[in-house]
């Protein structure tokens, strides 16, 4: 560019160019929570000056308070297709220091993702170039797969249950058979198109 040439921006342009500047400038905290229906991305901003709470699921502002003079408290809001009660709890450690922690149903994310472990299963695979994530909660016996809650049909059989559904055409069995040993419990087996898939860990 020319020196003495002039550029005319309007302040809409520059405003719709650097907005993401603006959007996330206190950004203090990210987690990613996996729940049933997917991985969920949470971000928290506190602005301890201006006092500000913004809380954000999967990129949607969920939260927003301005102007807020205590400036430790409690956030709460849900993630996901089932609602799950999440809380950012925030508390002061020394000075102008502050923590911030998540909590998924009441529990504390790691408490959570221990007590995720024992109750739900989760494969990813891929068919026909799609990725697929799918969830089985040992609980209810729900299957989910890519965020929606699957049709099943379940069956006994000789050696334990089978839990039937499809995924894009392709033929899905969750088998439940008893491994024989006390702490180990009942295991979970995907089966689809006669193949075996491995678990996931999240």
């Amino acid at each position: 560019m020319a020196s003495g040439e002039e550029i005319t921006v309007c302040d809409d342009e520059v405003r719709s160019r650097y907005s993401h500047l603006e959007k996330m400038t206190d950004l203090v905290a990210v987690w990613e929570v996996a729940l049933s229906d997917g991985v969920h991305k949470i971000e928290f901003e506190h602005g301890t000056t201006s006092g500000k709470r913004v809380v954000y699921v999967d990129g949607k502002e969920e939260i927003r308070r301005e102007w807020m003079f205590k400036l430790v408290g409690k956030e709460t809001f849900t993630v996901g297709a089932t609602k799950t009660k999440a809380a950012i709890n925030i508390d002061a450690v020394s000075g102008f220091a502050y923590e911030y922690t998540l909590e998924i149903n009441g529990k504390s994310l790691k408490q959570y993702i221990e007590n995720r472990l024992k109750t739900t299963n989760t494969w990813i695979l891929s068919l026909g170039g799609t990725d697929y994530r799918i969830v089985l909660e040992k609980d209810t016996m729900d299957v989910w797969c890519n965020g929606e809650k699957m049709e099943t049909a379940g069956e006994f059989v000789d050696d334990g249950t089978e839990t039937h559904f499809t995924v894009a055409d392709h033929s899905c069995c969750i088998k439940a058979v008893s491994s024989g040993k006390r702490k180990e419990g009942i295991i979970h087996t995907l089966i689809v198109d006669n193949t075996e898939i491995p678990e996931a860990v999240e």
